[in-house]
This record gives C-alpha cells, sequence and structure tokens, in this order.
C-alpha cells in the first residue's frame, strides 16, 4: 500500500512539472520549521503515545512520518546541526562554553540554513528558541534571519529571578528579545515565571502566524523557524490547559496537549493564508525526554533504552520527525529509514531549488534526502551516524542496523547526569533490527561480529582524514575561515 501511495504520489508530481514553463516557474515552496523541546520518542499518538495528539497525527499521517530520525546530545548541538548540516563538533557547538571561556553559538564564518534561504530570495524569521550565540554578530539576525523574537539562551532562565539570592550575584535580569536584520536587538520583556507558560501562545505562535500570512499575502516565498518552548524546564502548563480534561492527568499530558494545539494554529495559519499546496512543513524535536525534572512525569520514549542524559542509547537520540507538502511527498509513508538533524540544510535546500547554495568550502555531514521526501527513491541515501558527547568526543556510531557504543553513561544506582562516561573494554554492539532496546551486547551473546569493526573504523577513518584537513573549530572560538 505505502509503495502504491509513492508511486501516485510521484505520477502526480510529473504531471505537474511537464504542465508548462509558466507553473514550472512558480513561486518557491515556503518552508515552516517546527521544533519542539525535549520531546523523546514515544510523545505523540502515532508514535504510541497515550495522550491525545490529534493535530501532530493528521501532519504525520498527510506526509512521511520517520521512525528513525536521529539527533545530538543536547538543545545547541542538534540546533547548530540542523542550521549548517554539520555534526555540531565541526562547529564547537558540542557545548555551550561557561563564562570565560569564549563566545557562545556559531561563529559568523558558518553558513545557516536561513542565510541560504535568505540567499535564496526568502523572507526569514525565527521565532522562539535559538541558543546558537547571544551577542552582536552571533544573534539570529547576523546568520541570515530577518526579524527573530526570543530568548538570548534558553528557557531555564525563566526561573533565575524566583531564587531570592539572585539579585546578590549583580547579573542582569533575563529577558526576552527581538531583532530586525541590518539593526542591533534589543530587549522587550522580562523572561520570568509570569511569561514563562504562556509565551507560545501569546508570542512565540502569534509572531509565527502573522509572518506566514504577511508573507503569503505579499506573494513572498518565506523561511520559518519556530523554536518552541516546551519541554525545557522549567516546563509549566497553560493555564487555559492545566487540568482542563478528563482524558488527561498531569502536567506533561497538558503539555502535550497545548503543544498540538499549537501545532494546529500554526497549520491552519498556513491554510487560511492559501499556500498550504506550496509549503513545506517540517516538525521535529530537538532533544529526547527524561533524565531530568521527574517529578514533571511522562518523557517517554518509545520502546527504546535511554534518555536526555542517558546515553548514547537509542531513547537519547531518536526523536519523532515529521514532513509534509501536498502534492509533492506522499502521504501515510511511515519508514525505518534513516534521518538526521543534519540532513534537513542540504535537503530542503535541494527542494527550494537551492543546493547550489550550499557550501563546497567546509565538511557538509548532511545529506540530501529530497528524492526519497518526493517519493523518487527508496532510500533517503543515509546509512550511517556518528553521537558525539558533551565533550566532543565520539560515543556511538549507527551503520545500517547496527550500532557500535564506545562510550556511555550509566544510570544505576544514580541518575545519568551524575555519571561520567563510561568505556567498555570493547565496543558494545547492538543488533537494532531484533534489539531496538540495546540489551544484548553482541560480544557477549554472539562474539562473531568482529567484521562490524571494518564499516565502524571506516566511518572513522573518514571523518579523522576529514578533520585532518578542515580542524573542528574550538569552543568559543572567534574562526575566521580555513588557510587556503
Amino acid at each position: 500500500m505505502i509503495q502504491l501511495t509513492r508511486f501516485l504520489s510521484v505520477t502526480v508530481g510529473v504531471l505537474v512539472l511537464v504542465a508548462g514553463p509558466a507553473l514550472a516557474q512558480q513561486q518557491k515552496p515556503n518552508v515552516v520549521f517546527f521544533l519542539v523541546d525535549n520531546v523523546g520518542w514515544g510523545s505523540f499518538g502515532v508514535y504510541g503515545g497515550t495522550t491525545p495528539t490529534p493535530r501532530i497525527d493528521q501532519l504525520a499521517h498527510e506526509g512521511i512520518q520517520f521512525n528513525n530520525y536521529n539527533i545530538e546530545v543536547q538543545c545547541t548541538p542538534t540546533r547548530s546541526a540542523i542550521h549548517t548540516g554539520r555534526y555540531s563538533v565541526r562547529s564547537g557547538t558540542y557545548t555551550v562554553p561557561w563564562p570565560g571561556q569564549g563566545l557562545s553559538g556559531l561563529s559568523p564564518w558558518e553558513y545557516t540554513i536561513a542565510r541560504l534561504f535568505s540567499d535564496a530570495g526568502y523572507a526569514t524569521a525565527l521565532y522562539g528558541k535559538w541558543h546558537l550565540g547571544d551577542v552582536e554578530g552571533r544573534l539570529p539576525t547576523n546568520q541570515g534571519y530577518d526579524e527573530w523574537w526570543g530568548p538570548l539562551h534558553s528557557w531555564d532562565e525563566a526561573s533565575y529571578t524566583a531564587w531570592p539570592q539572585f539579585k546578590e550575584t549583580g547579573q542582569e535580569a533575563p529577558m526576552l528579545w527581538e531583532g530586525k536584520k541590518g539593526k542591533p536587538s534589543k530587549p522587550v520583556l522580562p523572561l520570568d515565571l509570569n511569561v514563562r507558560p504562556v509565551v507560545d501562545e501569546k508570542y512565540i505562535i502569534p509572531k509565527t502566524v502573522e509572518f506566514i500570512k504577511r508573507n503569503a499575502a505579499a506573494k513572498k516565498p518565506f523561511f520559518v523557524y519556530v523554536g518552541y518552548s516546551e519541554m525545557h524546564p522549567p516546563a509549566i502548563p497553560n493555564p487555559n490547559f492545566a487540568g482542563k480534561s478528563a482524558q488527561r492527568g498531569g502536567a506533561f499530558s497538558d503539555l502535550l496537549a497545548e503543544m498540538d494545539y499549537r501545532v494546529g494554529q500554526v497549520l491552519d495559519a498556513v491554510k487560511e493564508a492559501g499556500v498550504e499546496g506550496n509549503t513545506i512543513f517540517v516538525f521535529s524535536s530537538d532533544n529526547a525526554g527524561g533524565g531530568v525534572i521527574p517529578q514533571l512525569g511522562g518523557f517517554t520514549n518509545g520502546p527504546f533504552r535511554g534518555n536526555f542524559m542517558n546515553t548514547p542509547f537509542e531513547g537519547s537520540m531518536r526523536v519523532p520527525a515529521t514532513i509534509r507538502w501536498p502534492g509533492k511527498i506522499p502521504a501515510g509513508v511511515v519508514t525505518q529509514e534513516m534521518l538526521a538533524d543534519v540532513d534537513w540544510m542540504p535537503t530542503l535546500a535541494a527542494m527550494a531549488g537551492a543546493s547550489n547554495r550550499v557550501p563546497k568550502d567546509r565538511p557538509i555531514d548532511g545529506v540530501d534526502a529530497s528524492a526519497f521526501m518526493l517519493g523518487k527513491s527508496e532510500t533517503t541515501g543515509r546509512n550511517n551516524y556518528m553521537f558525539f558527547g558533551v565533550d566532543g568526543e565520539l560515543m556511538s556510531i549507527k551503520w545500517k542496523i547496527f550500532k557500535a557504543v564506545f562510550r556511555y553513561t550509566d544510570d544505576s544506582p544514580r541518575p545519568a547526569i551524575e555519571s561520567a562516561y563510561i568505556t567498555p573494554q570493547f565496543p558494545m554492539m547492538y543488533d537494532l533490527s531484533s534489539d531496538p532496546h540495546e540489551d544484548n551486547n553482541l560480544w557477549y551473546t554472539d562474539l562473531t561480529n568482529g567484521w562490524m569493526f571494518g564499516p565502524f573504523y571506516r566511518i572513522i577513518g573518514e571523518y579523522q582524514r576529514s578533520i585532518k584537513d578542515y580542524p573542528n573549530i574550538k569552543v568559543g572560538e572567534d574562526f575566521k575561515g580555513y588557510k587556503k
């Protein structure tokens, strides 16, 4: 049935393309990239979740649902990978530097997906969390966005002023900021516990909706990145959703219900603006859930071992991802094809006819999966994925259905967040096709898997050769470019 759906969708796409030059040169596809925070694989209905999420489920049914989509170890690394098409270890964004360790975020030399779309003639905007730079020169409007609104860092700062001792530090109270390209960004609103539960309702989603309708009316192609706030601590339910449904129990479930409603608002805005048929809608999460704030409950990572802090098991790196483009992307596809955060830049660039803008003067780790998205290929083109720790060192590699774990954290007897990285005597190896929970280390249960060192160390060798020619940028480094 899936194959037939893909064939029919491709056939329709071909008919559109050959209909004539005027139609072929129609407006470039708009892109909405909706990124939620700290939501694990099993949270939404289509991924086995038990809290009703009808709008997100419908979105998945109308496009492709990826069951093997992979991200990086924390918020900043994943957002960096999405924006650059590069592993965060290459950009020096695999961790956030502490005060005195240098500048945070992306160096201005990096070429972001926002800059790519801007250079291709798109209106660009970011509403919500950026977390890729906090000073002029490294803010969203310096990295390709025409406008932005959100926190300088992350949502945990909303709790800072609630601590009585915070004033004694002499630090400035956290603020929400806004900016326009070509002008200095400015603080506009305190980031505190008053705004935290309503920031999506009153600011992020309305600004996104207005941007969509404004540019659709002007017939201007647009790229909008929605950095939705939940489930990042402090995760506080909106009063309009807290305890209002007999179908839900607890804060996590209420937060999921609001998230589903907000996704629906953006989907409705695209439809009401008359651009639904020409808008690519991406929905995914930046991290898995769990490992922190257990009092919130929830945080299901599906059938997988691991969580946000218990890495690099599948539950820590495999999260929901769907993509929809009516009439272009086949509907009803559920796939185990591998996809990763680094793939969005080259893939969306190709779908927008802007592949020529993807940089060629640096390693790009993403693959162009556009042929798969459009029903023209049976594979995404990705058959391996490297996962790095918060220290920038390799933790695991996935190759096809197999996985090698070189280092890991343990969550017993203490939580994984309090655990050091452990290096086993032999890399632990798992067959994910029959052991998705990673319980049966092949070195212990089989001992005939030595041949797997070949593909795993070939991947490592290719990476090491690339950093010899293009050394990784150091955390906090004001990188200016490679010497020719």
